[in-house]
Order: C-alpha cells, then sequence, then structure tokens
C-alpha cells in the first residue's frame, strides 16, 4: 500500500470535509503539522470539531482556521495565546469543550487502544463534571469521561519510512502518537522519508499500522510560541 503523497493537499484528498471531527497533534506550536493544517485551511472544508490541546495563535498553526471561520466547535485544554479564538468564544461564535490536559491525553488513548469509556477523579464538583454519569470507588467519586474517535488525524513526527513507521523528536512528540492511535485516517507530517527497514525496531515510536498517508515537510517554520529572554548579570550592572 503506497502511503507517501506528493504534496499535503495530496494527502488530504478525498478524506476530510464538512462537519468533520478532527484530531491535531502538537503542544502550542511545538510538533504541530504546519503544512496540513495550511492545506486543511486551503481545502475549504467548514463546521469542523478540532481536538487539539491549543489553538494555535493568531496567524498561525490553528490560529488560521479560525480566521477563516472553519472551526465550529474547539475540544483544548489550552487557548489562552489566541485572541481571535477569544473573540469568536465570547462572541458565542465558537463553541468549546475544555478539557484537563491528563483527560484529553487519555480520551485520545482510550480511542486508539479501543476502550470506550474510562473513570477518573479529574474534575469531580466542577463544570467539567456537568450532565456525566459519575460513579463511586473505594468512596471516591470518579466521572466517566467517553474516549474520542476522529475521522481524520493529522499529525507531526520527525522521520517516517515508507511503511509510516515513525520517530518523533524530543518533546514534539507531545499529544502526537496519542492523536494517531485514534484517528479512523491517520496522515502524518514528516521531515525525513527513508526506505522500510532502515529504522532500527527499538528506534520506532509509533508502528506504521497507525499510519495512513505520509507527507514530506522538510524546512518547517518549527515557530517559537513566545520567545522570553533574561538578562546576563553583566548586563544588568551596566544598565
Amino acid at each position: 500500500m503506497k502511503k507517501v503523497y506528493p504534496s499535503a493537499a495530496e494527502a488530504l484528498k478525498g478524506i476530510v470535509k464538512d462537519g468533520q471531527l478532527l484530531a491535531v497533534g502538537g503542544f502550542g506550536l511545538c510538533g504541530i503539522p504546519e503544512a496540513l493544517i495550511a492545506a486543511l485551511r486551503d481545502s475549504g472544508v467548514k463546521n469542523l470539531t478540532v481536538i487539539s490541546n491549543n489553538a494555535g495563535v493568531d496567524g498561525f498553526g490553528l490560529g488560521q482556521l479560525l480566521e477563516t471561520r472553519q472551526i465550529k466547535r474547539m475540544i483544548s485544554s489550552y487557548v489562552g495565546e489566541n485572541k481571535e479564538f477569544e473573540r469568536q468564544y465570547l462572541a458565542g461564535e465558537l463553541e468549546l469543550e475544555f478539557t484537563p490536559q491528563g483527560t484529553l491525553a487519555e480520551k485520545l488513548r482510550a480511542g486508539g487502544a479501543g476502550i470506550p469509556a474510562f473513570f477518573t477523579k479529574t474534575g469531580v464538583g466542577t463544570i467539567v463534571a456537568e450532565g456525566k454519569e459519575t460513579r463511586e470507588f473505594d468512596g471516591e467519586v470518579y466521572v466517566m469521561e467517553r474516549a474520542l474517535l476522529p475521522e481524520v488525524s493529522l499529525i507531526k513526527a520527525y522521520k517516517a519510512d515508507r511503511s509510516g513507521n515513525l520517530v518523533f523528536r524530543r518533546t514534539a512528540r507531545n499529544f502526537n502518537p496519542a492523536a494517531a492511535m485514534a484517528g479512523k485516517i491517520t496522515v502524518a507530517e514528516v521531515e525525513e522519508i527513508v526506505p522500510t527497514g532502515s529504522i532500527d525496531p527499538d528506534d520506532v515510536h509509533l508502528a506504521g499500522i497507525y499510519v495512513h498517508r505520509i507527507v514530506l515537510n522538510a524546512h518547517p517554520e518549527k515557530r517559537i510560541e513566545k520567545r522570553t529572554i533574561t538578562e546576563r548579570a553583566t548586563e544588568k550592572k551596566g544598565a
């Protein structure tokens, strides 16, 4: 089965459509599938529900899809870096399901593992638990969370072989493996593609069985979400 596609647009052709539930890997701007997000924007699909820990920043990452009003609903943990997100949400133009970060990761992991739901103490007694089933175990109250099963997952990895076996790079791994495993169809954007068999099995972070399409983006921007600089002690003395 051929998994390598010549462009991000070709990799999305025939699998994305209006009203879908999508998962997008990454944490802030770390490990996001930049080319696939841009291709999703250019595809013109709309009314999307997007699962992602963050919502990018203004003008980059998922922020591009917010500007074009292609996202109807977000399932996220943290959205504080995006002013347009804030504006749309407060104006009632964007739906939002806030999910604790660990719960969001587990909802994706459960989806990939074939587990329909699980119980957690996180969120008990807060708005997170409103409308959800609760149950007591050993004297403690837990809330039931349903697994997430996105129709399409867009993820970022460092390296892939032609069978889809993936290697992630340090913290850019973040939500990407869980999103990939949960997706019914998973598209991986990578910086390098090598022949099948050239990655040592012990170095494979995610097996190719979870990856359906691959696209090369050898030179992503890799923007920094918020750059912070500390003055040196000598500079402070001379100030």
